[in-house]
């Protein structure tokens, strides 16, 4: 299986009063194509930072990220985010209210044909489930409802890899023990790559192939 996304050697740095800051440092991982992998731990690890380096989000210092042949960071160069093919789905689900969710879902496929586009996003509702939900608007979805129409959206536009971050904790113990079933499921039918950032242990050993462990900028661990 090749490997979809690498991380060589990668410092993360913000400027600060007294220069540098080092967030991450040294930090290296592979993660094949179709597999699901998680970085786990506590606020202020360094975790969501890394996330945001390999969307685009954040300049990379030092080492290099690739996804598949293709080189998106390192000290010398830094691809914008819209050039990537990264998707993102963050924790806010970040829906647009006045907009039903099949326009939610097809909000960034406004570059394809009516029909096509009408039918990629018939496409993913049938994927999460909401088949029926298209002409629902956010607030007359459950919280659970509005996850699976971000899921939906973020998977619209085909991108080689899918970024979580912290996708469940707004919703409550019962719900996001199901929807981490449920998701793991949906990104598996849909052999999507991704990576999911945590703090919950249950959470990461239910949804991910792999568990990356992070202690102050570092992974100490990743584990099958």
């Amino acid at each position: 299986m090749s490997a979809a996304l690498r991380l060589d050697e990668v410092r993360l740095a913000y400027e600060g009063a007294r220069g540098l800051h080092t967030v991450v440092d040294g930090f290296s991982l592979t993660l094949d194509a179709g597999r699901i992998g998680c970085l786990l731990g506590p606020s202020g690890c360094g975790k969501t930072t890394v996330l945001r380096a390999i969307a685009g989000f954040e300049p990379v210092r030092a080492g290099s990220v690739r996804l598949g042949d293709r080189l998106l960071s390192s000290s010398t160069l830094h691809l914008p985010p819209e050039e990537r093919r990264v998707g993102m789905m963050f924790q806010e689900y970040a829906l647009f209210p006045h907009l039903t969710a099949a326009q939610n879902v097809g909000f960034g496929l406004r570059k394809l044909a009516h029909g096509a586009r009408q039918a990629r996003v018939a496409e993913m509702l049938a994927l999460v489930g909401l088949g029926d939900a298209g002409g629902r608007y956010p607030h007359e979805l459950s919280g659970g409802q509005q996850q699976r129409i971000a899921l939906a959206r973020a998977l619209a536009p085909s991108p080689a890899l899918l970024l979580l971050d912290e996708p469940f904790s707004n919703l409550d113990a019962a719900t996001r023990e199901r929807l981490t079933v449920e998701v793991r499921e949906i990104l598996k039918a849909a052999g999507q790559t991704a990576v999911l950032v945590t703090h919950n242990e249950a959470e990461a050993q239910t949804m991910a192939d792999h568990v990356g462990l992070m202690h102050n900028g570092r992974l100490t661990r990743w584990t099958a």
